[in-house]
């Protein structure tokens, strides 16, 4: 149960049985190995922007956003990603959602994620990045936005909760948070650290990072982990040094200094060769220290199910399982509040393990309140 509770604060999960998602998808045959090659984001999405946020006092620059795109007419579906991840975590479900409606797709990397930029990188608070979501939205599209359906997941459905309360779009059509409640999010905290330190510190490959996820459970969906790890990890700058380094670099490298005590010339170019070896292998580790921003985490999630009913918008919720609604959610929806709807058989990243289920619960929910039509041919 303990376990359980730590989904709903960032897009990772513990082990669970099996290890592997049960589509047929990631059924092979005996002696074939699954391919943990990463794919490029080009893919999935039709361009990436840097996006330049100016300061409050306009002076400088204080944040260059990463977005990705698809789409050029339609409302535009606003992807936030969940702690730890990046926009790339939404990379598949984009490509099945563009297929069944008409829209444009906007997935952005929030501050000191991904690859964005930012002047206070430390800064996380909910404010913050509530504010950030709504300057980038300025600078893409002016004083006039499109239509915008914000989505988002875990902690970044708690940021599209207080984006949406804050109105920082002024022309948001509806909200959609996937996989986030206030109480089991709450009620994980406790425990949330000794879950970072169970992970690996570092990876010896982005091959072995993208392994990791998929035989963990962290994602379910080997074809989405293989786009969206390389948002998660990043190269380490020295990876001689950096704590948890794999054994066989740390071993090579006492081993080497055993050795200059005997043989002082000839161990020079060895060690070359070595150093040489380990800059090819690299070593990665996770781009976000999440045990860092534990002073935040009670402010993404406090009162969230409070905001959550009282944004004046279609909502959507979609959860992995319906133990997962507090009190204060399940009175708003018998009260008809918003539209919940279940995908069983799914980790916490709802969107990468059912990319499908997902596009279909939310294309079914814009087409019903008419914020969008399908696709000529496509068959719902």
């Amino acid at each position: 149960m303990e376990k359980q509770l730590h989904l709903n604060l960032l897009a990772s999960r513990p082990p669970m049985a099996g290890g592997f998602q049960s589509s047929s998808k990631m059924k092979m045959g005996p002696g074939r190995k699954r391919d943990f090659s990463p794919l490029p984001w080009s893919q999935y999405f039709e361009t990436m922007e840097d996006v330049e946020v100016e300061s409050e006092n306009g002076k400088d620059i204080s944040l260059i956003d990463i977005i990705y795109c698809s789409g050029s007419h339609g409302p535009v579906l606003l992807l936030l990603h969940g702690g730890g991840h990046s926009a790339l975590s939404w990379a598949v479900f984009t490509a099945v959602i563009y297929s069944r409606i008409n829209c444009r797709v906007v997935a952005m990397d929030l501050r000191a994620h991904g690859d964005t930029r930012v002047k206070n990188p430390d800064d996380l608070s909910a404010d913050t990045m509530a504010k950030d979501i709504g300057k980038v939205v300025e600078a893409l599209y002016g004083e006039n936005p499109p239509p915008i359906m914000i989505i988002g997941h875990s902690m970044g459905g708690a940021i599209a909760v207080h984006t949406a309360n804050a109105n920082h779009i002024p022309s948001l059509l509806g909200l959609c948070v996937i996989d986030v409640v206030e109480g089991t999010a709450m009620d994980a905290l406790n425990s949330m650290q000794n879950f970072l330190r169970s992970r690996p510190k570092t990876f010896k490959s982005l091959e072995s990072a993208i392994e990791w996820s998929v035989k963990s459970g962290q994602i379910r969906n080997i074809e989405s982990a293989r786009v969206s790890m390389g948002g998660q990890v990043k190269r380490c700058e020295e990876p001689t040094s950096s704590p948890g380094v794999s054994n066989s670099i740390v071993e090579g490298i006492i081993e080497e200094d055993e050795e200059e005590e005997a043989e002082e010339v000839s161990n020079k170019k060895r060690m070359k060769e070595d150093d040489q070896e380990i800059k090819k292998e690299s070593v990665f580790t996770w781009r976000v220290e999440l045990s860092k921003t534990e002073k935040y985490w009670e402010g993404w999630f406090r009162g969230l199910s409070a905001l959550f009913l009282t944004c004046p918008v279609p909502k959507l919720l979609l959860l992995a399982g319906v133990d997962r609604l507090d009190k204060d959610l399940t009175i708003g929806q018998m009260q008809g509040k918003f539209q919940m709807q279940v995908l069983p058989q799914c980790g916490h990243a709802v969107h990468e393990d059912a990319p499908e289920k997902v596009a279909d619960a939310l294309a079914t929910f814009m087409v019903r309140h008419k914020f969008t039509d399908f696709k000529e041919g496509y068959l719902c």
